[in-house]
């Protein structure tokens, strides 16, 4: 149920008659449903098999393919034709002329649309058919994802309205470019919950990235919880120092002074929820409890020592360095193991407008092989036919290059008009390839694939129709994949 309507039918008596005024039927039906809904919300919704974090009735709306979801957000927007969209033919091009026919009075941003000339840059970077599946992949950037792509399906043909970051953010993660809807990740914990009680449903990273990369801001909204209860917000864990700041009790305070502490806050706190009815009482009980539980999960959740150094190793050197993007990549397998809905890892650095083979090479050291590594890990635990993983940007960039061009140096522009996506593990076929663009990689010719028809996709796979799954606010039934129609990219599922 929606907590403003919960609000509304757990109303006392003094706030009714003061700001609604006389609506007997109204007045009843508040005050037979306040008793139990006001226990549940103080209990944090804890359901009767005693989660912390239960899925919302009548969800899952079918049996999942996945349990749980690690989205790899490359922050900034990854070349497609420099990673993923192998156009070999553009060899000839080179400093041509991209045609107006190609072009076709797209958009452009400010930081190209004033050049003179749009000279096209093919990638300089070796590719090769790799797996079974003979899948052409960038084997000098992508050395270990190489040895992993049966397990991907690679979608060539993704599409998006946004031509700026923030709002092409945006619109990945919340299904909108417009500030203050739910992130997917929100939507996730919010309807299906978790298996952990003592570890949030929902947990994200900002890995470290390469200093000298143009790093683009990360906003909280992209694993905001917008109009749903702010308890299904994303939990940041943070790459140094403590993982969650003022999680340790000061010096001299113990666990039992905690907990004697936060049972009289709670008795406060169930006052003036009793009193005043606001949810957002609940979410304040409930991440008390929650920091509560953390105390003791969290430093047995980031003892990394616990690995194999066979394991270790698989991730790469920087796996023991905090903050890194591959020891984000080993806490992402260690919360899905746990019960965890929901992983996110933003890596930031992918903007590359000049110097981009250096700079993306850069970037791909740091992620290459820890990606790698999450699909092997999960699949020698068994957990990757119930762990979805999701690797993709915001946008493209254009085949043209931005300002001066040489063989072995190029920048690209933002482009939004087709993209990269993978997905590998619950739900989807390995080793497959969908969607075409044409031969400059500028625009989709064949099996176009919508933001929020992989947001779809994504629901699908964790056991969610996307159009029934809704949430009432401002007068609407709001979704993650809008009020357009989307769909379940159905040739990708397993």
């Amino acid at each position: 149920m929606n907590e403003l309507t919960k609000l509304q039918m757990q109303i006392n008596r003094r706030n009714f008659f003061g700001s609604t005024g006389v609506r007997l039927g109204g007045l009843a039906a508040g005050m037979l449903a306040a008793p139990e809904l006001l226990d549940s919300l103080a209990r944090g919704d804890t359901a009767n098999d005693g989660r912390v974090h239960p899925a919302i009735p009548g969800l899952p709306h079918f049996p999942p393919k996945a349990k749980s979801i690690i989205y790899l957000h490359m922050n900034g927007a990854p070349s497609q034709i420099d990673t993923w969209d192998y156009k070999p033919g553009l060899q000839e091009y080179y400093d041509k002329d991209l045609p107006p026919s190609v072009q076709g009075g797209q958009r452009l941003s400010t930081m190209t649309s004033g050049q003179t000339r749009f000279p096209v840059a093919p990638s300089k970077f070796k590719y090769e058919q790799k797996g079974k599946c003979g899948m052409w992949t960038n084997t000098d950037l992508f050395p270990f994802t190489s040895e992993v792509v049966d397990e991907i399906a690679l979608i060539r043909s993704v599409f998006t309205n946004a031509i700026n970051h923030d709002p092409a953010c945006t619109f990945v993660m919340t299904g909108s470019e417009v500030p203050g809807k739910a992130s997917i990740g929100s939507w996730l914990s919010y309807g299906l919950g978790s298996e952990n009680n003592d570890l949030p449903a929902f947990v994200v990273f900002t890995p470290k990235f390469p200093e000298d990369s143009n790093g683009q801001a990360l906003f909280s909204r992209m694993w905001a919880s917008g109009y749903l209860p702010t308890r299904f917000n994303g939990v940041a864990l943070r790459g140094s120092g403590d993982p969650v700041l003022y999680l340790p009790n000061p010096a001299g305070v113990t666990r039992t002074d905690r907990r004697l502490m936060l049972d009289s806050l709670q008795e406060l706190n169930r006052g003036a929820q009793a009193e005043f009815g606001d949810p957002e009482t609940a979410t304040r009980i409930a991440q008390y409890e929650m920091a509560f539980r953390m105390q003791a999960s969290v430093p047995e959740l980031t003892d990394i020592e616990t690995e194999t150094a066979e394991t270790l190793e698989m991730y790469g050197p920087n796996v023991r360095d905090p903050g890194s993007f591959a020891h984000s990549a080993l806490l992402a397998r260690r919360l899905v193991e746990r019960g965890v809905r929901v992983v996110q890892l933003l890596h930031r650095g992918w903007d590359q407008h000049g110097d981009l083979p250096r700079q993306i090479g850069n970037q791909c050291k740091q992620t290459d092989q820890p990606i790698a590594a999450l699909i092997k890990d999960l699949k020698q635990r068994g957990m990757l036919d119930s762990t979805l993983v999701v690797w993709g940007g915001e946008f493209g960039r254009t085949v043209y290059s931005q300002g001066g061009l040489s063989r072995d140096n190029y920048g690209r522009d933002h482009h939004p008009r087709n993209f990269c996506m993978w997905m590998a593990g619950g739900g989807i076929k390995g080793g497959i390839t969908y969607g075409t663009t044409d031969d400059f990689s500028y625009n989709i010719v064949e099996n176009p694939v919508n933001v929020n028809d992989v947001n779809a996709t994504i629901m699908h796979c964790m056991g969610i129709d996307h159009e029934r799954f809704t949430y009432k606010f401002q007068g609407l039934d709001q979704r993650l994949t809008g009020v357009e129609k989307q769909r379940v990219v159905t040739e990708l599922l397993a």
